[in-house]
């Protein structure tokens, strides 16, 4: 289908009918957020990894690390969190916690396209930090939030708590700053992660503090692809303005869970020739 392509040219397949009014894209989109958010989705989605643990603090500590490396190719990105997972001996908690300087050298050969051993080794040493000092990442933007009930303002804040562990340098370029327009995607999936919950099974919902309706989307070049082939977005830079325009027409079709679309809006850009 030409991307180009407007609202009246997108077919549903299981009707057969054009879909051009808000409440035909609301139902189309509820019905692929069905057809997604299964706990078949977990097997092939990072999402897996932190599905591992149990422990709050392993999920949070797996599921930042995990949302970090969430760009390329899903595979690689599976395969390589797991594997960090296993130099953390599969308790990333425990791990941060009892690490010394001898065993951070084992990350010293870890890669992720452009996230090397440094930045990553940066990145345990950080957390460990919030850990121990803000009794960790989910308590300290449930308390920005209930404080100032300004989701993006604790973004801002967590990227600052979490540079301020020391001198970062290139490090820094791997955790979003939507103080300067980033769509921090990886940051909004690990909250959506997090925040989220439901009766599927995906998402984990241990930060209850925090409202669902205060989610913004994860916007890649998927869901923006299909958001924009949808009408739901105007905006042609993925950007924090285009999260906040795509997610304020979510939050008009579900005020209270709006980023439980990510799952169609994914799902159709990933799967289905649209």
């Amino acid at each position: 289908m030409n991307k180009g392509g407007n609202l009246l040219e997108i077919t549903l397949k299981s009707s057969g009918e054009n879909i051009g009014r808000t409440d035909d894209i609301r139902d189309f989109l509820e019905e692929k957020t069905d057809k997604y958010n299964r706990p078949e989705f977990i097997r092939e989605d990072p999402v897996q990894v932190p599905h591992q643990f149990n422990r709050p603090e392993n999920i949070e500590i797996s599921g930042f690390l995990t949302a970090t490396l969430a760009w390329g190719q899903r595979k690689t990105i599976i395969r390589n969190a797991l594997h960090l997972m296993s130099l953390m001996d599969n308790d990333p908690y425990g791990f941060l916690m009892n690490a010394t300087d001898k065993d951070y050298e084992l990350f010293r050969a870890f890669r992720h396209r452009t996230f090397n051993g440094a930045d990553c080794i940066y990145f345990l040493k950080a957390l460990k930090n919030i850990y121990s000092t803000a009794d960790g990442i989910g308590k300290f933007i449930t308390d920005c939030y209930l404080s100032t009930k300004r989701l993006d303002l604790c973004l801002v804040r967590l990227r600052q708590l979490f540079l301020s562990y020391t001198v970062a340098g290139r490090t820094a370029k791997h955790i979003s700053d939507i103080s300067r327009q980033s769509a921090a995607k990886r940051l909004n999936l690990f909250l959506r992660w997090m925040v989220r919950k439901d009766d599927r099974g995906v998402d984990f919902g241990i930060w209850e503090g925090i409202p669902m309706s205060a989610l913004y989307i994860p916007l890649d070049i998927h869901t923006g692809r299909v958001a924009r082939m949808l009408g739901l977005l105007h905006r042609m830079t993925d950007d924090w303005k285009a999260v906040e325009e795509l997610t304020g027409m979510l939050r008009q079709f579900d005020p209270s869970d709006p980023v439980r679309y990510d799952f169609a809006l994914f799902g159709i850009g990933m799967y289905e020739d649209f």
